[in-house]
């Protein structure tokens, strides 16, 4: 029997996993790789297959986006019951791609993802780093019952990204990569809101706080090409947080292309920390995103956590 399952989106990157999936699967074969195959066909699909899969494998690959990783991450780390996850393979075919960027060798500041095939050289040499990852939770956690927490191996936000992820999915098909994130965000400027929340860092006071956006990170890329916390380190045991102020479209316009260069950590409207755990609260329902996923459409307090070197990556 194999001892790795390949679990393929083919729906994922607005059709870039339908149009290279034979090649992967034939790249894949030519690599001497012995896998056996699972197909997602709904939402959350992979979370299920790669949660049972860690009973039967040392390794799962994920082939999509951030979404499909997120998945299979949430999966794993439901099976580990968060002690260290068996493998994850990574090849990426996605619009944005931003976890594997933190694969090393890292991607630079406006450079481009390993490819499939650089993916598939990956799988085959087996070489494993043990990748920190996120945690958040509306309640104390409770493995016993249907509540259980989310997991993020990339990073979540509140207001303004998260109001951009559930616009992207009303962009044309005909848009990928950072272009329909874009259009994304130009959709958003039209119609968006400033939260109100309280927040606190660590054991810190907790403070109230007018915020655009606030960015909880392990990596250091959003939507594609938006260098959100240009710092971050994927194995230092601490996540990093960026809180914009309350700022109106033409300043959001103007950081853009300082985001998308990873120039704006001095921006005076932005507030930059480290911490390893981060409450948020809300009198009014806010939206969660994470690694573009929505698992919270509706919720006023979120607590988020660092797990250290909880996630065995393929490097």
């Amino acid at each position: 029997m194999p001892s790795i399952l390949v679990i393929y989106n083919p729906i994922a990157g607005r059709g870039r996993v339908k149009k290279h999936w034979e090649e992967v699967r034939q790249g894949l074969i030519e690599a001497g790789i012995e896998f056996d195959l699972a197909k997602t066909s709904a939402p959350l699909d992979a979370v299920v297959i790669a949660e049972k899969a860690a009973a039967k494998y040392n390794t799962v690959v994920a082939v999509g986006g951030d979404g499909t990783v997120h998945e299979v991450v949430n999966g794993l780390l439901r099976a580990s019951k968060e002690h260290e996850t068996i493998a994850l393979g990574v090849i990426p075919l996605g619009n944005g791609d931003d976890f594997a960027k933190m694969i090393p060798p890292q991607t630079a500041i406006g450079g481009k993802v390993f490819n499939w095939q650089e993916a598939i050289n990956k799988i085959s040499k087996a070489q494993t780093k043990l990748f920190d990852v996120g945690r958040m939770s509306d309640t104390r956690l409770d493995f016993e019952s249907d509540n259980l927490p989310h997991y993020f191996m990339n990073g979540m936000d509140i207001g303004f990204g998260a109001q951009a992820a559930l616009n992207f999915t009303k962009v044309p098909k005909f848009l990928s990569g950072m272009m329909a994130y874009l259009a994304a965000i130009m959709k958003t400027l039209i119609d968006y809101h400033i939260p109100e929340v309280t927040i606190q860092i660590d054991d810190e006071a907790p403070f109230k706080q007018s915020t655009t956006m606030t960015a909880i990170t392990n990596g250091r890329c959003f939507g594609s090409g938006f260098w959100v916390c240009p710092q971050a380190e994927i194995d230092d045991g601490m996540l990093d947080v960026m809180v914009a102020d309350g700022i109106g479209r033409m300043r959001i316009m103007g950081l853009i292309p300082k985001i998308i260069k990873g120039t704006h950590l001095n921006e005076s409207v932005l507030s930059n920390y480290q911490a390893r755990r981060i409450v948020i609260d809300s009198e009014k329902p806010m939206v969660v995103e994470a690694d573009g996923e929505i698992p919270y459409p509706q919720i006023q307090h979120l607590e988020i956590q660092i797990l250290n070197k909880k996630l065995r990556v393929i490097v």
